[in-house]
């Protein structure tokens, strides 16, 4: 089983992001920073918040169902908001997706908010609301279940320090875990986590022996070259000791976000 996990950026790089999501065709595709805008069939719209501006793939979430049709889609929104087609107003969500190949049957599944609830009226002040997506899938290979679960962490416009938001974050994240396995099942938890290696986060997560794969395998840059700040880390792939690890790796190229993509094949 193939399981990559990337933040999208919004489809901002689509016409990369596409053909490498198609050429590398994972079984589960854990995927984050997703647009959802049902009333528009316009390519491209422009968010806007204050001074910061980006055009986003208007209809991204549609875009990758498309480049992968052998997989069951999910959107899990946390928010609408508004983006911009000139000087009109476009209702738009946003979230997260997870891509199940339909060999892999989903037995279980819970959808969650890790900060904060949906919003309704735009996006919300920062640090926004949070989802994740928890899943319980069949592996007949193996002849066993297997579990993934992945957030978008909180951002905080103040930096990835711990905060009481953000420890709260990981307990929802480990209750969604907790919820969604069974004893002595494989265990995937993955993200962009927006939070230091050194955060509060993974000691929380260590009360089901997860351990982060991008830096105990001494990884140190989770981040492309459209990422122009300092700290190079966001992005993680947990496993728990009932997952056989045959690769991992964090991927230089093709740049397709601003995030690297996290690939696991187990």
């Amino acid at each position: 089983m193939k399981i990559m996990c990337l933040n999208g950026w919004g489809g901002t790089l689509h016409e990369h992001l596409i053909p490498y999501v198609y050429d590398t065709s994972p079984d589960i595709l854990c995927l984050q920073e997703v647009v959802h805008t049902p009333t528009s069939h316009k390519d491209w719209l422009t968010y806007r918040d204050g001074d910061h501006i980006l055009s986003q793939r208007a209809n991204f979430f549609h875009d990758v169902s498309e480049a992968l049709p052998d997989h069951v889609a999910t959107f899990c929104p946390a928010a609408q908001g508004v983006l911009w087609d000139g000087e009109q107003e476009i209702p738009s969500q946003w979230g997260l997706a997870t891509f199940t190949r339909k060999s892999f049957p989903i037995i279980g599944q819970i959808q969650g908010f890790v900060h904060k609830s949906f919003e309704t009226k735009g996006y919300g002040e920062h640090p926004r609301s949070r989802s994740a997506h928890a899943i319980r899938v069949f592996d007949f290979e193996k002849d066993s279940p297997v579990s993934i679960v992945h957030m978008h962490g909180l951002r905080d416009l103040n930096g990835k320090m711990d905060t009481p938001e953000r420890v709260a974050q990981a307990h929802r994240l480990l209750a969604l875990a907790q919820a969604v396995m069974e004893e002595n099942d494989p265990l995937v938890v993955c993200g962009d986590f927006n939070v230091e290696p050194d955060s509060e986060t993974f000691d929380v997560l260590k009360k089901l022996e997860l351990t982060d794969l991008v830096t105990s395998r001494e990884f140190t840059d989770t981040r492309t070259s459209h990422y122009q700040k300092p700290g190079r880390f966001a992005d993680y792939m947990l496993v728990n000791p009932s997952v056989e690890v045959i690769s991992f790796q964090v991927v230089e190229q093709p740049e397709v976000s601003d995030h690297r993509p996290l690939i696991l094949e187990i």
